[in-house]
């Protein structure tokens, strides 16, 4: 039975930081034996990739025209994340 006290599940995506409700998404994979949730293919695609770079905490330095345009956006916000959807 669904109440109105049942919340939703956000997580945040460890690619791009956008938020993410994972009985929402499909998009998630295992690594580690933990289980992590993304906002769309390439930030899944870009993870299987190369976890490691995602799970350091380093900032990531992205690449292209798509990466500059995120890095502005988010230096715009503030460093707040971006809302998914």
């Amino acid at each position: 039975m669904n109440t109105s006290t049942d919340k939703a599940q956000i997580l945040t995506d460890p690619v791009c930081g956008m938020k993410v409700n994972i009985d929402k998404t499909d998009l998630a994979i295992t690594y580690n034996e933990c289980r992590y949730y993304f906002c769309s293919d390439a930030c899944r695609e870009a993870f299987e990739k190369n976890p490691e770079n995602y799970l350091t905490g380093k900032p990531v330095k992205r690449k292209g025209l798509w990466g500059r345009y995120l890095d502005r956006l988010q230096k715009s916000t503030g460093g707040k994340p971006m809302q998914c959807h």
